[in-house]
This record gives C-alpha cells, structure tokens and sequence, in this order.
C-alpha cells in the first residue's frame, strides 16, 4: 500500500504538470521577452562555431566585384569580394572562405581586439578570431542578412548596416534600428560616428544622424542628400558625403561642394589627401586644377577613375586635383593607403597604384 499510494501521488503530479505545461511556457516566454527591453539576446549554438579549413592559396587576388579593403594591426591586406574573404602577406593571397562559405562578401573590419568581420549577401555577418568562425544572421539578432558596411564605435560596439536596417552589438545583445525608429531608409550604405558622439547613416533614401535618442534627416538649403554611399570623419572632424549628389564637406557650420557627380567611394590617407571614385566621363570638379598623370586607354565609356584632392589646399577656392584613370572594369570600391604608401582599390579584381604604375592582381602582368 505505501508504494502504490507513492506512485499514486507521482502520476497525479506528473498530470498536472503536463497539463500545465503550456502556461508555464507561456510564462517563461513573457518572462524572457521583457527582460530583454527590445534587445536581442545572442548565446550562439556550439553549432554555429566553424573551425577554419584548409584555404585556398593563390598568386592571385580576386577574380569578382571587390567592394572593400582594409590592412590589419600585423601588416596583412584583406579584402571583401564577391568570390571571398582574401588575405594578402605581401606574397600571396588566400581565399579565408573559400571552405566557410560561397557568399559574396560586401564589407570587412578589424576591431580593436583584432577580431575580424565578414560582411555578406544573404548570409549575414563572419566573426573570426584567426581559427574559427562564427556566423550571425537574423536568427541569432541581426537586422538583415544583407551586410553592406561594418564600424566599431568609441566604445567598442560594433554596428552593422544592412539591406533591413541597422545593427548595433555589445558583444552579448544586439539593438535594432529601422524606420519604425526614424532610419529614413532601411538600405544602409556607410556609417561613423563624429567628433560629438553622434553616428552618421548614410542610406539609399536620405542621409540622417543619429543622437542616441531620434533620426534627423541631414539638410543643405532645405535639400537632404541622397544616397550617400560612403562617408567618413577626416582628421580635423571634418564629415565628407560622396553619393548622388556629388562630394561634401560639413565643418559643422559651413558646407563646401567639391564636385557635383555621383561619387562612390571617400577615403582619407595619412597626408591628409581626400580620395574618392568616380565615373571619368562625369567629372566637372567645381573650380579645381587638375592633373591627369595616368590614362590606360581611356576613352568616352565612362570608365571609373581616382581622384585625389590635395590636402594642403583643400581650403582654396580652386583645390589641386589629380586624376588617375586606370580603366578598369566596373565601379570602383574600397580604397585604401597600405602602410607603404601604396594605394590599394576595388572593382573587378583589386589593383594597387604606387604613384606610378598600377599593379592588377587577377594575374596579368603589371601596367606602367
């Protein structure tokens, strides 16, 4: 009799417990959502972590659309295209994705602890340590799986723009912003914060900043520029817009136009000499002097070329300008100053110009 009135007991428990099960899901899940205030938590699954594989080493660099380039703390060049996440040690190049995935990749960034991120299309954001990967996407908390630019804030946090708004991450949650917010668009193509602590988005719709509390559309004469493509913080706290409406500077009263065509890219290097990407046929560089050192066959297409705006007269009504027209195909991305100097940028393949010759790394021979 006790060990059936025992058992008894247990299978009476047991079906209440059952039969209360879906409450106390319930409950636990209103628990959990409104703890975490809007955020998302991101305890990643074993699962999610990929030990790095054999990659694939080659003289050559990529052979796709490259949109953008970074050097790392250690020296190395890495580079985002569409046919992988290259690394570049001054001798050869290796494809770091080749084995992780076949995503075209849009964005890279080194953080302050020297972690690297992988922006890409339709599979979200790589973070690798230098042995393994781990992958975020809108399941684990990210605004979209379409990564188009990456930056790490003063403090550290990472923030990711996408083709659905954008990202921020502590490293533990991430915080979403979309126009249900006040992003006045939810394409995001560059982003930095200034001087004043205020971060900049550069969108497919308007270009806005934010102030920690709402969206302000950006405004010259009452006009928002539109679709800034890139944007940076120069040396002096300067902010420059390059997109639909030409190149701009804010000092944070006074506009200044440098040229009114369409500008892909901006790029300060450590001279302070702004350069940008353009199409060679638009150019029309308000009231500049300007020089055109190399020309490769340029002809009426609308071939891309470089500009590089001379820092030391960038106050001058008429800012020294040179053009350098490499005449490669598709647009140009992603530039960069290497610690030699050298200028490194994207667009079908990626090329390196020494101020001299322009070196193309998808295994033709060097142009001079």
């Amino acid at each position: 009799m006790p060990n059936s009135t025992k058992i008894s007991f247990f299978e009476v428990h047991k079906s209440k417990m059952i039969k209360y099960l879906p409450v106390y899901t319930l409950f636990l899940m209103y628990v959990f959502c409104t703890s975490c205030g809007g955020h998302v938590k991101t305890e990643l699954p074993k699962g999610n972590i990929k030990s790095e594989a054999k990659s694939v080493i080659t003289s050559t660099g990529p052979n796709n659309t490259t949109r953008n380039i970074i050097q790392d703390r250690k020296g190395n060049i890495w580079i985002a295209a569409f046919d992988g996440i290259f690394r570049y040690d001054g001798k050869s190049f290796t494809n770091i994705t080749s084995k992780v995935s076949s995503a075209r990749f849009f964005s890279v960034l080194e953080d302050r602890r020297g972690n690297l991120w992988f922006g890409s299309i339709g599979s979200g954001v790589y973070y690798y340590d230098g042995k393994s990967f781990r992958n975020f996407t809108t399941k684990e908390g990210l605004a979209g799986n379409d990564v188009t630019c990456i930056y790490e804030d003063k403090i550290g946090n990472i923030w990711f723009g996408t083709g659905s708004g954008t990202s921020r991450y502590d490293g533990k949650l991430f915080r979403n912003f979309t126009t249900k917010e006040g992003l006045p668009n939810n394409n995001i193509n560059s982003i930095i914060e200034d001087k004043t602590g205020k971060f900049w988005f550069g969108t497919r719709g308007n270009a806005c900043f934010y102030d920690g509390k709402r969206f302000t559309v950006f405004t010259h004469d009452g006009k928002p520029f539109t679709n800034v493509r890139s944007i940076i913080k120069d040396k002096k706290g300067n902010i420059w817009l390059g997109g639909n409406d030409g190149l701009w500077r804010y000092d944070g009263h006074t506009f200044t136009n440098f040229t009114e065509n369409f500008v892909g890219y901006v790029y300060e290097d450590k001279e302070g000499n702004i350069w940008t990407s353009s199409q060679e046929n638009q150019y029309n560089i308000n009231g500049s002097h300007t020089t055109t050192p190399l020309t490769f066959e340029a002809d009426s297409r609308g071939t891309w070329a470089l500009s590089r705006y001379d820092g030391r007269y960038l106050s001058n009504k008429k800012p020294t300008v040179t053009l350098i027209k490499p005449n490669v195909v598709g647009m140009i991305f992603g530039i960069l100053e290497a610690n030699d100097g050298s200028i490194w940028f994207g667009a079908f393949g990626v090329y390196r110009y020494d101020g001299n010759t322009i070196t193309d790394f998808k295994g033709k021979e060097v142009r001079k």
